[in-house]
């Protein structure tokens, strides 16, 4: 039997894995005895902490040794600015049609219409009171942050953006100085080839730790965690849906690319169960590079210096969501909506996303940004989030989700065209 369970695709095995945690989870919350619940939180949550835990660490490392190596691969420096230029581009137009889709399936649903907020917790509205009144970093202030003033520190503490600037530098280090830098080229090659084995033997506990996360989610909040927000919920698994077939599917890898949408997302289904299980795409981010590499064909060049990007800024869930945010608040709080109100929702939406770390819920606290544009008090901001948050992990998955789906479409057709798309690979029956 084991042999059988290991010789299916570890996307099978992560969506049997899937529908099994939502069984045994909601089973355990609807028998109505607390002790199974506690079980589940004691005993089989950890496996699901530890399978995350495991994927957090390999990020930093992951995106150093790819990013160099990928840097190096492309011989020019001249390259990963066009490189750069073309993906930048695509990211940015995918997130501005995001959170238009996201503004237009909060018109349709009206998902703040009729709300009460009776039922707040005053606790949770002070949390977030404290956590939103502290000084927001400015353009600025996020711009130079960029630049790390101890790259030791920024891997120490996961500032992700900063280890891609430090990174690129050092692999364009090594292509100017050439010959000399050699031994310095193949260690980072050596690296690569370890850090990803290590990635799969990691992505083989992947249905483990699938299960152990959507039981302890099912069984601590139920079905009930998307009815008391149906309509917000509907509107949001159906826009991320939209985008990724319209926009992933139908743009990109059918006129873009002209390659099969089936091939597409058999080759990506790994990265979509490990981002819809763990809701965070840095997580998710040594998947992405494996599914990629593996089973997209894209160059090992293209794949770690665009996904690493991506998985920092590039947002789409995270724009829908912030564009219903929006829609939800000025209906639930009776706030009329101009069409330069939308625009200024539009555009502050797309910005905002770009900062938003790929860490569960982490869009919530950048909606303040985004309120704001039409005269949400932190008061009222506060009130709409205490409503919202304890429903938000399974929304929250149905972002992530996206955003890596984007990341792997835009890197494939970044590769295509600069060259580095082996589209026999692509077109092949995934091995995994």
């Amino acid at each position: 039997m084991f042999a059988s369970w290991q010789a299916m695709k570890l996307w099978e095995r992560v969506l049997i894995a899937l529908v099994l945690g939502m069984i045994v989870g909601l089973a355990a919350h609807y028998s109505g005895f607390s002790q199974i619940t506690g079980f589940i939180t004691v005993w089989i949550k950890p496996f699901g902490q530890a399978f995350v835990n495991l994927i957090k660490m390999l990020i930093v490392p992951l995106i150093v040794v790819t990013l160099v190596s990928g840097v190096v691969a492309m011989g020019d420096p001249k390259r990963l600015g066009s490189l750069g230029i073309r993906t930048i581009a695509l990211y940015m137009g995918t997130t501005l049609f995001a959170v238009t889709l996201g503004l237009v399936f909060g018109t349709i649903f009206q998902p703040g219409t009729g709300v009460e907020f009776g039922n707040v917790d005053e606790g949770t509205r002070s949390m977030l009171a404290s956590s939103v009144s502290q000084d927001m970093p400015s353009v600025t202030d996020r711009l130079l942050a960029i630049i790390p003033t101890n790259p030791i520190q920024a891997m120490v503490e996961g500032d992700i953006i900063a280890v891609i600037f430090f990174s690129i530098l050092i692999g364009v280090g090594i292509i100017t100085v050439g010959e000399k830098a050699a031994p310095l080229r193949n260690f980072f090659h050596a690296a690569e080839e370890v850090v990803m084995k290590i990635t799969l033997f990691v992505m083989e506990l992947a249905p483990v730790g699938v299960f152990a996360l959507i039981a302890w989610v099912m069984s601590d909040m139920g079905l009930g965690i998307l009815a008391a927000l149906g309509k917000l919920s509907i509107a949001l698994y159906l826009a991320c849906v939209v985008h990724i077939a319209l926009v992933y599917g139908g743009l990109i890898v059918r006129t873009l690319l002209g390659l099969p949408l089936a091939r597409f997302f058999f080759g990506v289904m790994d990265a979509q169960g490990v981002a819809y299980s763990t809701a965070s795409s840095s997580a998710t981010l040594p998947v992405s590079i494996s599914c990629a590499q593996e089973n997209l064909g894209v160059d090992e060049s293209v794949a770690g210096s665009v996904l690493p990007l991506g998985a920092t800024i590039n947002m789409d869930g995270t724009s829908i969501y912030l564009g219903l945010i929006a829609l939800f608040a000025a209906q639930a709080l009776g706030i009329d909506l101009s069409l330069v109100d939308y625009f200024m929702i539009a555009g502050t939406a797309t910005l905002t996303s770009i900062g938003a770390a790929g860490i569960p819920s982490a869009s919530l606290f950048l909606a303040f940004a985004v309120l704001g544009t039409f005269g949400v008090s932190l008061e009222q901001y506060t009130l709409i989030i205490a409503f919202i948050l304890p429903f938000d992990r399974l929304l929250d998955m149905m972002r992530t989700l996206t955003n890596v789906t984007g990341d792997l479409a835009v890197a494939s057709v970044v590769a295509k065209w600069e060259g580095q798309l082996d589209e026999e690979v692509f077109r092949a029956v995934p091995a995994r």
